[in-house]
C-alpha cells in the first residue's frame, strides 16, 4: 500500500500538533504515516442490533492493519423503536437518522480520512451511514450488524405485540407468560429475526453494493460475521488504493437494482423513505413512482415474515442476497460497481464457483426446510412486487402500502373512518373496543412536520392481534410503519395533515375508499353517504377554511426536523 498517497500529509505538515493529539490518543511516530482509516460504528447498550459491533470493529481493524493501514474508532450510537413504542419518544426516532447522519459527516470531515468503514444492524443507522457515505465521497464500506437468533417456536421479538395487547386486557394473560416472553424474546445480538426495516436496509446495503457480497443479515452469532468483518477491513484498503468511491458505487442503475430487490424480497415500506434519501445525498431522484413501476413486474420470491413464513436467519441460509440476484439476473444492471472493487455479475459467479449458494444449505435442513421454500424460484412466485403508490383525492403526492403482508380481501376496500389526531388515542380505541369491523382507522398529524413521523406498529399489531378486528380493518396515515407491520396498512399519506393535506380534513362517518391493485386511495363520502368526487371536493374545500392543528413550539433536534423535513414521498430527510 505504499503507493497510496495519505490524504493528511499536507495537514500534518500545516500543525505540529495534528500529529501529537494522535499519537496522544495512541498513535506511535509509524502509524501516523500510513494509510489512515475512518472506524464509525453505532456501538452502544441501546439495543441488541448495537451491542456486538465492538467486535465486529475489532476484526475489522485487523484486517486495515494486514493491509498497512491504521484504523481509528469512532462511535454514534443509535437508539431502537421497540424501545420507544407508547410514548413521545418515537418522535425522536426518524429524526435520530438525520442526526447520526450529520455526526458521521463532522467525524469524517475534520479530519482527512484516506477512507471509511461504517457498521450498524438497524433501522436508521444503517441509512444514516450510507446518507454519510454519500456526503463524505471517500472510499467506504460497509458492515451490517446480522441477525439475532430465533425466539422459541422460530418465533420472532414482535410476539410483543400480542402480549402487550392482552396485558391492557383484564384477565386475558398471566405474569409469568409476560415474564416468558421478556426471556425469550430477543435471544441473542443483531437486528430482529424479521424482514422489518433493519434486515431490509442490510440488504439493500448489500443490493446497492456498498456491502460484501452475501454480508447481510448473516446470523450474528457465527464466525462467519466475524469473518466478513475482517475482509471488510482487507476490502477498504484495495478501495482505497483504486480511489473507488461511493460515488462511483451508488449510481442511478444501482439504485434502480435496490429497489428491483427490495421489490423481490418484500422489504419495509422505510426503504421508500430511505432509499430516496440515500440518493438525494448523491443528487439522484429516486421517484415513489419508480418502487410502483417495478413492482409491477418484479417476481416476489422472499418467503420471509412478515410477508411469508420463515426468518431472515433462513434467509440467509438459502443464499440471501446474492441467491434472489442471481435468479434475477435478466432484470438486473451486472455491470454496476460495488465495494469488491468488481462490478455484481463478476460478484455472483465468484460465489458461485467459491460454493456460497450451497455451504449454507445444510443449515436450512436442520429446520426442516429447503431453498424453494424460502426463496422461490422465478417461476414458483406467485404474485408481483410487495408494496405499492397508491395516489387519489386523499393521498395526491402519494401514499405507501406493503401488500405483501396484507390479506387478499382488504386489497380493496370500503369503509366508514375513525379519524384520529394521535397513536395514542387510535390505540387506546383498539383496547376498548371502540373500531368496528370494517372501519378505516385514520391516524394524523404524525407525519415528518407533524411529530416526526413515528411508525405506528402498536396499533397495527393491536389490530392483527385482535380476532375481531383481524383481516377487517384497515389503518390509513402520514405517519410510517414498523417493517413488520401486518395487515392492510397504508402510510407516509402526502401532503401530511400538518402541511395542509386533505388527509386534516376529513372526519369521522366519512367513507374510505382504496383499491391497490388499481393504485388508488380517496374519499368517496361523507358523514356516512357516498358523493360524487366533486361533491366530496368541495365539502373538503370547505372543511380546508376552518385550517389546520398547530404544532406546539418545539426546540433543539425535533424542532429544527419537524420544522424543516422534506415530505415522505422525497424521502422526509432535510
Amino acid at each position: 500500500m505504499s503507493n497510496i498517497q495519505q490524504k493528511s500529509a499536507p495537514q500534518r505538515l500545516y500543525w505540529a500538533q495534528l500529529d501529537a493529539l494522535n499519537m496522544g490518543s495512541g498513535w506511535d511516530e509509524e502509524d501516523i504515516t500510513k494509510p489512515q482509516i475512518l472506524l464509525e460504528d453505532v456501538y452502544g447498550d441501546s439495543h441488541p442490533g448495537s451491542t456486538h459491533l465492538s467486535q465486529l470493529m475489532e476484526q475489522a481493524k485487523y484486517g486495515v492493519f494486514e493491509r498497512g493501514g491504521f484504523p481509528a474508532q469512532y462511535h454514534t450510537t443509535d437508539i431502537c423503536d421497540g424501545c420507544a413504542q407508547g410514548h413521545d419518544g418515537m418522535n425522536y426516532v426518524l429524526a435520530s437518522r438525520e442526526a447520526i447522519c450529520d455526526m458521521v459527516e463532522v467525524h469524517g470531515s475534520v479530519y482527512p480520512w484516506d477512507g471509511m468503514i461504517l457498521a450498524s444492524s438497524c433501522d436508521k443507522s444503517i441509512p444514516a451511514h450510507l446518507k454519510a457515505a454519500a456526503r463524505l465521497n471517500i472510499p467506504t464500506i460497509f458492515i451490517p450488524g446480522g441477525s439475532m437468533r430465533p425466539g422459541p417456536n422460530m418465533t420472532t421479538s414482535l410476539v410483543a405485540g400480542d402480549i402487550s395487547l392482552r396485558q391492557k386486557r383484564e384477565g386475558e394473560i398471566s405474569d409469568q407468560e409476560v415474564r416468558d416472553y421478556k426471556l425469550t424474546g430477543c435471544p441473542s445480538c443483531g437486528a430482529c429475526t424479521f424482514l422489518g426495516t433493519a434486515s431490509t436496509m442490510q440488504c439493500m446495503a448489500e443490493a446497492l453494493g456498498m456491502a460484501l457480497p452475501g454480508s447481510a443479515v448473516m446470523p450474528a452469532t457465527m464466525r462467519d460475521i466475524q469473518s466478513y468483518a475482517r475482509k471488510a477491513g482487507r476490502a477498504i484498503m484495495g478501495l482505497v488504493e483504486k480511489d473507488i468511491k461511493p460515488g462511483d458505487i451508488m449510481t442511478e442503475a444501482a439504485f434502480r437494482n435496490a429497489v428491483i430487490i427490495h421489490s423481490a424480497i418484500g422489504g419495509s415500506t422505510n426503504a421508500t423513505l430511505h432509499l430516496p434519501s440515500i440518493a438525494r445525498e448523491m443528487s439522484l431522484e429516486l421517484s415513489p413512482d419508480l418502487f410502483d413501476e417495478i413492482n409491477h413486474r418484479v417476481p416476489h420470491l422472499g418467503n420471509i415474515t412478515p410477508s411469508g413464513q420463515h426468518l431472515t436467519e433462513a434467509f440467509w441460509f438459502a443464499g440471501g442476497i446474492p441467491m434472489v440476484q442471481w435468479y434475477l439476473k435478466d432484470m438486473l444492471d451486472l455491470d454496476v460497481m460495488t465495494v469488491t472493487g468488481k462490478p455484481l455479475g463478476e460478484n455472483l459467479e465468484m460465489l458461485a464457483k467459491e460454493n456460497f449458494f450451497e455451504r449454507n444449505l445444510g443449515y436450512l435442513s436442520n429446520y426442516g426446510l429447503t431453498r424453494d421454500e424460502v426463496i422461490f424460484p422465478v417461476e414458483k412466485a406467485e404474485e408481483k412486487g410487495s408494496i405499492a403508490i397508491l395516489k387519489g383525492n386523499l393521498a395526491p403526492e402519494g401514499s405507501v402500502v406493503k401488500y405483501s403482508a396484507c390479506v387478499k380481501e382488504l386489497r380493496i376496500h370500503k369503509g366508514t373512518a375513525r379519524v384520529y389526531n394521535r397513536e395514542e388515542d387510535a390505540y387506546q380505541a383498539v383496547v376498548d373496543g371502540k373500531i368496528n369491523p370494517g372501519d378505516v382507522v385514520v391516524i394524523r398529524y404524525e407525519g415528518p412536520r407533524g411529530t416526526g413521523m413515528p411508525e405506528m406498529l402498536m396499533t397495527t399489531e393491536a389490530i392483527v392481534c385482535d380476532e375481531r378486528l383481524n383481516g377487517t380493518v384497515s389503518l390509513v396515515t402520514d405517519g410510517r410503519f414498523s417493517g413488520a407491520t401486518r395487515g392492510a396498512a397504508i402510510g407516509h399519506v402526502s401532503p401530511e395533515a400538518a402541511c395542509g393535506g386533505p388527509l386534516a380534513f376529513i372526519e369521522t362517518g366519512d367513507i374510505i375508499s382504496y383499491n391497490i391493485p388499481e393504485r388508488t386511495i380517496d374519499v368517496v363520502g361523507i358523514n356516512g353517504e357516498e358523493m360524487s368526487p366533486a361533491e366530496v371536493g368541495k365539502i373538503l374545500d370547505e372543511r380546508s377554511k376552518r385550517g389546520i392543528i398547530p404544532s406546539p413550539r418545539r426546540s433543539g433536534l425535533f424542532g429544527r426536523y419537524t420544522s424543516s423535513a422534506l415530505s415522505a414521498m422525497k424521502g422526509a430527510g432535510y
